[in-house]
């Protein structure tokens, strides 16, 4: 009996491994499962791609299948890139067009060296200009022969790959009165922090004030000011976060890059705003005439705490409370680490 249900766990194991999907194994440079080719086609398709192989040492491959067997077809054409290693060894130069018919959906797969040429965006860009309209037509083998010409164009043209980029870079750009709207739309948060911001200020000023004067006690003044942070705080990302997209869209991006790698501006800034506010609540001080300047560690007026702190005063601020929030083809050891792009229809 043991025996037996090892003897089935066994045929088990074997058969879910023999049911594992097989990628292809590339026997030519134009392999066509799919059968959506002529022959005459196929023909003059490898002889096109096996020409700038020669030429280039770049391999550009192209494989139709009739379906994806269950798996992505990001995931089927990174396995059929480097099972089969297309491109050189150490070039890492092939190309990978991948059809599936019936699932609707192709990729291109570009090996390590050609990343940096057919960038995800141009491929991406090849996919959606050139190939999907002519696949919604069924005229397969067009939309597949125009790009493979547009990418050895682009690998023997270098102008005309950058005359690329920037068609793509001036496709991504947005409209004047866009960035207006999305600018208004930022600004209402950045108001709405300011104000939380300007509230809080005003209150720790105050506290500040109240310390000096001696009718806060310095103890309880230090807790205040410090619970007084969390709404600073609050105000600052509800204005800073607004201001750092904005930045991120009018490209300024370099600049953001060097806040971040030097974190020793956080410091300035956080002595600047404590020198401010101490020099502010001074200027009240003076403008106010408080002229008895003390200070009281534990005792506070409690007139002036009920007038300035409660929430009748002219600050609110509860007392206990705050705000929280094998063939002729053959590949040549070339390897993909998944650049490119995908695309349906």
């Amino acid at each position: 009996m043991l025996k037996a249900n090892w003897f089935g766990i066994l045929f088990l194991m074997f058969s879910l491994c023999a049911a594992q999907e097989e990628y292809a194994k590339l026997s030519e440079i134009v392999v066509d499962d799919a059968q959506i080719f002529t022959q005459s086609q196929l023909d003059g398709l490898r002889t096109k791609l096996y020409q700038f192989e020669s030429e280039t040492t770049n391999q550009l491959v192209v494989l139709t299948i009739d379906n994806l067997q269950g798996e992505t077809i990001e995931t089927y054409a990174l396995e059929v890139f480097n099972k089969n290693k297309l491109g050189q060894e150490g070039k890492d130069n092939g190309i990978l067009i991948l059809f599936s018919k019936l699932d609707r959906e192709v990729r291109i797969e570009v090996g390590y060296g050609l990343e940096s040429y057919i960038t995800d965006a141009v491929a991406s860009r090849i996919i959606r200009n050139t190939m999907i309209p002519r696949f919604k037509d069924e005229d397969y083998f067009e939309g597949i022969d125009l790009a493979t010409d547009q990418i050895i164009e682009f690998l023997n043209d270098p102008e005309a790959l950058e005359e690329f980029k920037a068609e793509i870079e001036a496709e991504a750009e947005m409209p004047w009165w866009l960035y207006i709207i999305i600018g208004l739309f930022l600004l209402m948060f950045v108001a709405a922090g300011g104000f939380v911001f300007y509230k809080g200020y005003s209150t720790l000023i105050e506290i500040i004030r109240g310390i000096f004067i001696g009718k806060l006690a310095v103890f309880r003044g230090i807790f205040m000011a410090v619970f007084m942070m969390f709404p600073l705080i609050f105000g600052l990302v509800f204005m800073g976060m607004p201001l750092f997209f904005m930045a991120m869209l009018l490209g300024l991006d370099d600049v953001l890059n060097g806040f971040v790698k030097d974190f020793t501006w956080v410091l300035l800034v956080i002595l600047v705003f404590i020198a401010v506010t101490i020099l502010l609540a001074i200027l009240k001080i003076r403008r106010k005439g408080d002229k008895n300047l003390k200070l009281s560690f534990f005792k506070s007026d409690k007139t002036y705490m009920k007038k300035t702190f409660s929430s009748s005063g002219t600050h609110s601020f509860g007392s206990s409370s705050g705000s929280s929030s094998s063939s002729s083809f053959s590949g040549g050891g070339g390897s993909s680490g998944g650049g490119g792009a995908s695309g349906s229809w």
